[in-house]
């Protein structure tokens, strides 16, 4: 007889289910085997340990007997954390979307004992509910079918496996126009809600690659359309529920189309990319809603969000006392309560209500008022959050799953550099590089001289082959802090991730980066793509990763990479420009980086006044590079051979190839970025 074995990982999201009376396994060779030796169909179950709705199934169906005695009778089980394999979540994720079903978690499939898929969902109910049928059912059926009607299986089996090599080919086409990122933009801006922001309708997530192309595109055009379609965006993220008025931080998406009620869960890569977003739009428009929020919500990431050995963790639960949100929502008893003579305005202004605004309680937030009520009031209300967070923090707090993840830390690791030069914070570049050489301590090996990753590590364990995402990321994120620091051991990191993405992960038929890398086992396909998916997608960063290290070496390699990059995707982008933002701004970022180079004495004031006043500039395509009075540039470079002014720093403002005339006053530099256009 079979036996739970999910005790043996280190997973928290399968540890949670130890103790179902359901025979889980495992993904992986000894599965697959043991699905062949008894001759039955896989049920593999996908999720995660922040995901609500998989709290949900697994209390109503997995941890029920009689459910489980059906499903170890009929199915091999088998339990997998999509952080830790996002490979194999992604093929499964596709199989079920052909199938016409909407994605999602919890992720329910069914396959042959190769691991084919024929058939799948999401959650189901444990019994018949509003025309869904029960999961029992569904067990049986499906067995039945596996069983009876093996012609049937066969022809879903085969018909998802050419489609999801298809997906993998991917559309051939012509390489997109200069034009086409600031044509996409104001196209895709009409789809932004005029009122609330975000894409219309609901449920809203953040969707911050493709409110970054939109700016880009104001940032050329000035159309007030473009900016407000995206302040209106970041204004209503930033007051609503989605966003925690007492602790910082922001829930994965909201369920309605105000930004008011979320799925409570907090994940690391969310927060790291509205941390980078809302320091890019602060750069223009200097509204302090947005340094606050910046400022509160990497509070968060650096108080709640610690890897026990470095770097940052995945994510915060949406549960807790088996009740989702429980820890964030307030009755207006416990504010009174806490607040005294302080409470009517406070409850005016945060949305507190006897009847609340979430069955029976109260998310707070300020969506009423979007705009500051003053500064003393706002000092008040400040003060009256405090009281509110102390009170919360005696709360049973929610799951926390503290697995270091090398694509989410790249992230997290550019939004605290990005935020970090803009703010002026150098402590937060200084978390950004105690997190990069934690990342890289944990989770990186040396392979046949290549620099590799793993995707996961907890309890003194790295696994997983990394997906492309994380050496992207993290390339990105060491070009940065190279950037930020001057140390060129980031940069030279960089460049042997994006070696190590050349030679394991490269597509040498249609061109473009597979999602895995060619000796991962145990895959049915490789997926290749390049839409954004939760993350930004791996082929559109590194559109920037390579022009930034074409500029950074004058390689003509890095660009000969990027044009045959660009052009493996340009067809699937022009047929679905909304899922693929990050290519487009890739795009727009080889076409026109700025270049801003700043030859001096490194550390002197001088020069560290003109490389403060070229990270304050709002441009997000601008490329700082501070070099010593005789350090070289390659000689592709437009600035190359520039040398310093009567021995003071000096700045030349590049791009294409064309150069201002040189700047040693940092107030000038602004005004030299836009005389070259």
């Amino acid at each position: 007889m079979l036996k739970n074995r999910l005790s043996e990982s280190t997973s928290p999201y399968l540890l949670q289910h130890t103790d179902n009376p359901v025979a889980w396994q495992m993904w992986g060779p000894e599965a697959l085997a043991l699905a062949k030796a008894e001759g039955k169909p896989i049920l593999l179950s996908i999720g995660y340990a922040a995901c609500h709705w998989c709290h949900v199934m697994a209390h109503e169906s997995f941890e029920n007997p009689a459910i489980a005695e059906v499903m170890n009778t009929l199915f091999v089980n088998i339990k997998l954390d999509r952080e830790e394999r996002p490979d194999i979540d992604a093929i499964y994720m596709n199989a079920l979307q052909l199938l016409g079903v909407p994605g999602g978690w919890p992720l329910t499939m069914f396959l042959t004992p190769e691991g084919e898929p024929f058939w799948g969902g999401t959650y189901f109910p444990p019994e018949p509910r509003q025309g869904h049928p029960g999961f029992i059912e569904v067990l049986r059926a499906v067995h039945r079918t596996y069983t009876e009607q093996p012609e049937a299986i066969e022809k879903n089996r085969y018909a998802l496996r050419e489609a999801l090599s298809a997906m993998a080919r991917g559309i051939g086409a012509e390489r997109l126009s200069p034009d086409a990122p600031l044509a996409f933009a104001t196209a895709l801006a009409g789809n932004i809600d005029p009122v609330n922001g975000g894409l219309r309708g609901a449920p809203k997530f953040p969707q911050t690659p493709l409110l970054e192309l939109i700016w880009r595109g104001f940032l050329k055009t000035r159309a007030p359309a473009l900016a407000h379609a995206v302040t209106a965006s970041l204004d209503h993220m930033a007051q609503g529920g989605i966003y925690d008025h007492l602790g910082g931080g922001f829930a994965r998406y909201s369920v309605d189309e105000r930004w008011l009620v979320p799925h409570f869960e907090k994940m690391l890569y969310d927060n790291a990319a509205l941390i980078e977003l809302l320091t890019l739009i602060w750069q223009e428009t200097r509204t302090s809603l947005y340094a606050e929020r910046v400022a509160e919500t990497i509070g968060f990431v650096l108080r709640e969000l610690r890897g026990g050995e470095g770097g940052f963790a995945a994510s915060l639960d949406a549960d807790s006392e088996g009740e989702e949100g429980r820890f964030y929502v307030w009755s207006a008893a416990e504010i009174v309560t806490l607040l005294g003579r302080e409470a009517p305005a406070f409850c005016s202004a945060y949305d507190v209500t006897e009847e609340g605004n979430f069955e029976g309680h109260t998310i707070l937030n300020r969506l009423k008022t979007i705009e500051p009520l003053g500064v003393e009031a706002e000092a008040r209300f400040m003060r009256n959050r405090a009281t509110l967070f102390e009170a919360r923090s005696k709360r049973v707090r929610p799951g926390f799953d503290g697995k270091v993840l090398s694509d989410w830390n790249g992230l997290m690791i550019a939004g605290l550099v990005k935020a970090g030069l803009a703010f002026g914070r150098v402590d937060w570049i200084q978390e950004a590089e105690a997190a990069f050489d934690a990342v890289l301590r944990l989770l990186s090996f040396e392979k046949a001289g290549a620099l590799r990753l793993r995707q996961s590590y907890r309890a003194g364990q790295s696994q997983h082959d990394a997906v492309s995402d994380g050496y992207a990321n993290l390339a990105r994120a060491g070009l940065l802090l190279e950037e930020a620091t001057g140390q060129r051991r980031f940069g030279e990191t960089a460049s042997r991730l994006a070696a190590s993405l050349d030679q394991y992960f490269w597509d040498d038929v249609s061109g473009g980066y597979f999602y895995s890398a060619s000796d991962a086992e145990g895959l049915i396909v490789r997926s290749r793509f390049c839409h954004d998916h939760p993350l930004p997608n791996a082929n559109g960063v590194m559109v920037e990763v390579l022009t930034r290290l074409y500029h950074r070496s004058g390689e003509p390699r890095y660009r000969e990479r990027t044009d045959a990059l660009l052009a493996a995707f340009a067809g699937e982008t022009d047929k679905s420009p909304i899922s693929h933002a990050t290519y487009l701004n890739g795009l727009s970022f080889a076409q026109s980086a700025l270049q801003i180079v700043i030859r001096g004495t490194p550390g002197a004031q001088d020069t560290r006044g003109l490389r403060d006043a070229a990270s304050s500039l709002p441009d997000p395509e601008k490329i700082v590079t501070v070099i010593g009075p005789d350090d070289p540039l390659p000689a592709s470079h437009p600035a190359a051979g520039k040398s310093m002014s009567d021995g003071r720093a000096i700045a030349y403002v590049c791009r294409g190839t064309r150069c201002s005339l040189p700047v040693q006053d940092p107030f000038a530099l602004a005004t030299a970025v836009t005389a070259l256009g």
